[in-house]
């Protein structure tokens, strides 16, 4: 029936091409048995390492810095990509070529030889990038020298110093060693010397890249011995623009607006005031933010020392106002102390609006000029006395300086406001050049 024969033609047609399917995957497979066959993978074993018994093993390191991806002042770390190659021989993999040409293979022949275990000191998170494949590369040359690279990104510890904050410089290092085998069992050095170190132009938000450059040491564990070590340091200069703008000129701006209250009028109470808080309130703020962003860490930074001391001059200028309202209540209160007051003056009326006493709310006697006081009498006296009247005059304005210097302040209160005009914007003014010079 014709129904049987499109059933026979439909299983053949399945057959061949599950032959077709095998015949692929045997050609594959015969394609890494040979590369394998030529490597003599299977006729070594390459958990040793090479040369195992005699001297230690050179392997070369050269590296390529991709870029800084981010550099973290709250975690202390940074996070770098790069390419890591390494250098060494191993004779069990060299081949016969006519040729004299290298074979290159990808990360599935790694897990089947010998490669060093160089890892990060101090790392703290690192990968090697798998899109599509793993970034892994191996290449043998027929002497047996062999080039391994690999692209891994890595986040490291930096201890940073941030005394001198925003305006530092930090030293940064990415460490590589050997996990395994000890000096006595390979030797990792720069392949190319100052040369084994190769960036790219790497641009940072915040920081400006100053020096690039290799070095190597030895460390030492006392279970299992001295190891080589690999440095990659390098010098990042913070940039102070952004800090300009977000820290240093808003404080400026509110340590200036504190000094606007010398120029209102001492009895305006709730302007001067409320000027005064918000100043101090905005600059509590400005504290707070950059204090968020920064590690808690047990010494005082720079940008502390600048906030804390532009906050003391907003906090005086405030106090400066207390110190004036209260000498001028003070005097006022002399005044209605020595004056006539009228039975129908009510003195608690005459404060309700701003606190204090206004010398047009009463009507104060004037005194005349004439009138003798006991200072006007002494002094008299002193003039017509012998020589010695003089010097005892002097004894007596010595003893009486600071409270006479007192008294003179609290009887012209508004003296306060004009010397604060001028002593405020020059110590500010000196603070500043004392910092800058300091730190910048």
């Amino acid at each position: 029936p014709e129904s049987i024969s499109w059933m026979i033609f439909f299983l053949l047609t399945l057959l061949m091409g599950f032959d077709l399917k095998m015949k692929k995957l045997d050609s594959t497979k015969s394609l890494l048995i040979k590369s394998e066959q030529l490597l003599r993978i299977e006729d070594h074993d390459f958990a040793m390492r090479p040369g195992f018994g005699g001297s230690a093993l050179p392997v070369g390191i050269d590296v390529q810095v991709e870029s800084i991806d981010s550099i973290s002042e709250v975690n202390m770390d940074f996070t770098m990509t790069l390419y890591l190659r390494h250098y060494w021989q191993d004779d069990r993999l060299a081949f016969p070529s006519s040729s004299n040409k290298s074979r290159t293979f990808d990360s599935r022949l790694i897990k089947k030889i010998w490669v060093p275990d160089v890892f990060f000191v101090h790392s703290k998170r690192s990968f090697i990038h798998d899109t599509t494949m793993e970034n892994i590369m191996l290449r043998v040359f027929p002497d047996g020298n062999i080039l391994y690279s690999v692209r891994i990104t890595v986040t490291a510890l930096c201890s940073m110093d941030f005394s001198s904050f925003p305006l530092d410089t930090q030293n940064c290092s990415l460490e590589l060693e050997s996990y395994a085998y000890n000096e006595n069992d390979l030797m990792l050095y720069w392949k190319n010397g100052n040369d084994s170190l190769r960036t790219d132009e790497i641009v940072l938000s915040q920081f400006f890249v100053e020096d690039f450059q290799p070095s190597f040491g030895l460390a030492f564990y006392s279970s299992t011995g001295w190891y080589n070590r690999l440095y990659i340091n390098f010098i990042l200069r913070r940039h102070i623009f952004f800090f300009m703008l977000q820290t240093y000129f808003p404080t400026m701006l509110m340590v200036m607006l504190s000094w606007v209250s010398f120029w209102i009028d001492r009895r305006a109470v709730p302007a001067r005031v409320s000027l005064g808080i918000t100043t101090v309130l905005t600059m509590s703020t400005i504290i707070t933010g950059v204090s968020a962003s920064m590690p808690q860490v047990s010494y005082v930074k720079a940008v502390d020392i600048y906030l804390w001391s532009s906050f003391l001059f907003v906090f005086l200028s405030v106090i400066e106002y207390a110190a004036v309202n209260y000498f001028t209540t003070v005097e006022e209160m002399k005044k209605l102390k020595n004056a006539k007051i009228p039975s129908s003056f009510n003195a608690n009326q005459a404060m309700a609006f701003d606190g204090c006493f206004h010398d047009n709310d009463i009507d104060l006697p004037s005194f005349p000029e004439g009138t003798s006081t006991p200072n006007t009498e002494r002094n008299t006296q002193s003039r017509n006395s012998t020589v010695s009247a003089p010097l005892e005059g002097t004894r007596l304005r010595r003893r009486k300086t600071i409270k006479h210097n007192l008294n003179f302040i609290m009887s012209n209160s508004y003296m306060i406001d004009s010397y604060s005009r001028v002593i405020f914007p020059l110590a500010y003014l000196l603070f500043n050049i004392l910092y800058w010079s300091l730190y910048a």
